[in-house]
């Protein structure tokens, strides 16, 4: 069983940045991947970005290419979401979640994923 408690969600204007953690206990797998999910009020929850545990491999969704960085430091079992040039459109919860899996070039591949409780990210313009 894996716990995730994500922190670092606030309200930011256009253009500014945030940084999510998220903080990983439990039993972490060799072949894992942690990553970020987002829903907006109205719509599904959405894949962000994802690393893999093993080798690092990571993995962004193309409307945050070049804008997130996700990273990780084993030290303190805490996986980063840098998020910079935030628009209005980036507005959601954003949640942490791990599961069984790898981050790929084209896609995240999760299995049996656990949770957080989510951090909302307010963008104004």
């Amino acid at each position: 069983q894996v716990q995730l408690v994500e922190s670092g969600g606030g309200l930011v204007q256009s253009g500014g940045s945030l940084r999510l953690s998220c903080v990983v206990s439990g039993v972490i797998e060799d072949l894992y991947a942690i990553g970020w999910f987002r829903q907006a009020p109205g719509k599904e929850r959405e894949g962000v970005s994802c690393i893999s545990t093993r080798d690092g491999d990571t993995y962004y969704a193309p409307f945050v290419r070049d804008r997130f960085t996700i990273s990780r430091d084993n030290a303190k079992n805490t996986v980063y979401l840098q998020m910079n040039g935030l628009n209005p459109e980036d507005t959601a919860i954003y949640y942490c979640g791990a599961g069984s899996g790898v981050a790929l070039p084209t896609m995240c591949y999760y299995t049996d994923l656990s949770w957080g409780q989510g951090t909302q990210v307010t963008v104004s313009s």
